[in-house]
């Protein structure tokens, strides 16, 4: 029974996950654009909101960015320059500074939502199960950095670059490569695509903003002509 659990959740799940997020972002934005919004309560008060949104905006986005550049570039355009065990510290210094700048600034963000009773009944219980939801995910994080200095031969660390890399690219018996990791790498990696999950539900639908504004680097120049 265990085994088929495991094949479901680390062979199946992402697969329903990242479909969710596709197409249920898809309904979203074509049927309820007025949602499509991350609810800000700077409105309802300023304070610690600029601190707390930044520390954890700017880590949790170089976390992504880090994760995506890390876990997806070839092995043969990384191997050049940096070893398994290379490409594991660099990954931990960065992944996990980067992490601890992002869980302080969700926890400020956390207690500035739950401790203000405004903020608080003008939230929905999504609001807040997505913000424990992302701590937890920073926590586990940051403890796989922690057991990855218990083995930084790096084969670990390759090995779970493959399984992600096998999920990009529908590789058969996937779910195999993670078996006898530790638990907190698992629960890590399941917890990410429940994250994917959920987001169409939630605000964090937002993020597609984020990506889609990229578009303003390379859009053409407004022609704004008198009348």
């Amino acid at each position: 029974m265990s085994e088929y659990f495991h094949q479901f959740v680390f062979g199946i799940y992402p697969y329903i996950c990242l479909a969710v997020l596709l197409l249920g972002s898809l309904v979203r934005f074509d049927r309820e654009q007025y949602t499509w919004k991350s609810d800000s309560s700077q409105m309802l008060r300023h304070g610690a909101l600029r601190l707390g949104s930044n520390l954890f905006h700017w880590g949790v986005l170089i976390v992504v960015l880090g994760h995506f550049a890390g876990f997806l570039a070839p092995h043969w355009l990384v191997s050049p320059f940096l070893s398994a065990s290379g490409h594991q510290l660099a990954a931990m210094i960065a992944g996990g500074a980067s992490g601890l700048v992002a869980i302080i600034g969700l926890t400020i963000l956390i207690f500035r939502r739950l401790g203000d009773v405004r903020i608080r009944r003008n939230s929905r219980a999504s609001d807040i199960l997505v913000v424990f939801m992302l701590w937890a995910q920073l926590a586990l994080g940051l403890g796989t950095v922690v057991l990855s200095m218990r083995h930084m031969d790096g084969v670990m660390f390759e090995q779970l670059t493959d399984y992600v890399k096998g999920v990009v690219t529908f590789r058969p018996n996937n779910a195999s490569l993670l078996i006898g990791v530790p638990l907190t790498y698992q629960v890590h990696i399941a917890l990410g695509f429940t994250i994917f999950l959920v987001t169409p539900f939630t605000r964090l639908v937002h993020i597609w903003s984020g990506i889609a504004s990229i578009a303003y680097l390379i859009r053409p120049y407004q022609l704004v002509r008198k009348r």
